[in-house]
């Protein structure tokens, strides 16, 4: 079966380290392994991983300073930290530092590997629908940036299929504007941003949706953002 990606595990403690592999290796993933918070970096350098598992408590340079740092250099990969700490300050400051989630020890395997694919959903959706995908009613072509619904034929701008792209891959989540905007903007969000992504949201509606005022493929959540609901 196809690899399902490439996962650094970044653990100092033997036993919790190679569960961790015989677990995601079980999955499909390809599985690294660093030690310490030095080797971590120098694997990072010499390649490239789709996501990043970091104990917090590491040898030589802890995995607060590893995600700060990697975030300052602005390395993209997404980064769960792994921690025995499980105060509320801890997480906040983790994910302040870059962090993509936060798992407390002791954790489900299962609810970590839900933890994974929701975050490589959310960082790589080409991986999880493609380019060429269906939503709703739609057959999305990327490479030819159009859309085909019933035989009739509509074009969309890059951006445009890029959100349809992203929205297939979550389905049935509440996507924020803020997740949205540094998906597929690639930056975090200011107030004048957030009225960029409604306006990129309304014309895609125009294209796609039957009736944009009572709209079934991109639905509005008041207060929170929006969702695809899949039946799938």
């Amino acid at each position: 079966m196809t690899e399902s990606g490439s996962i650094l595990v970044v653990e100092d403690e033997p036993k919790i380290r190679e569960g961790l592999r015989d677990f995601l290796e079980y999955h499909h993933y390809e599985v690294a392994e660093a030690t310490d918070g030095a080797e971590a970096r120098k694997m990072v350098k010499q390649g490239k991983f789709d996501l990043i598992l970091l104990d917090l408590m590491l040898p030589k340079i802890s995995g607060e300073q590893l995600c700060e740092q990697w975030r300052t250099e602005d390395l993209q990969t997404p980064i769960i930290m792994l921690t025995a700490k499980g105060q509320e300050q801890e997480k906040v400051t983790g994910l302040k530092l870059g962090a993509d989630d936060y798992v407390t020890k002791p954790f489900s395997l299962e609810e970590l590997l839900a933890r994974i694919q929701a975050v490589m959903r959310r960082m790589q959706p080409e991986r999880v629908v493609g380019k060429t995908f269906l939503i709703g009613d739609l057959e999305i072509s990327l490479p030819k940036l159009m859309t085909v619904r019933e035989g009739k034929k509509i074009e969309l701008s890059r951006r445009e299929g890029h959100l349809l792209q992203y929205f297939a891959a979550n389905p049935n989540r509440v996507i924020s504007r803020d997740e949205l905007f540094k998906a597929i903007w690639g930056e975090s969000i200011s107030d004048l941003e957030t009225r960029t992504v409604d306006m990129h949201i309304a014309k895609l509606r125009a294209k796609i949706e039957k009736d944009t005022q009572q709209p079934e493929i991109i639905k509005t959540v008041r207060g929170a953002g929006y969702k695809y609901e899949s039946n799938d």
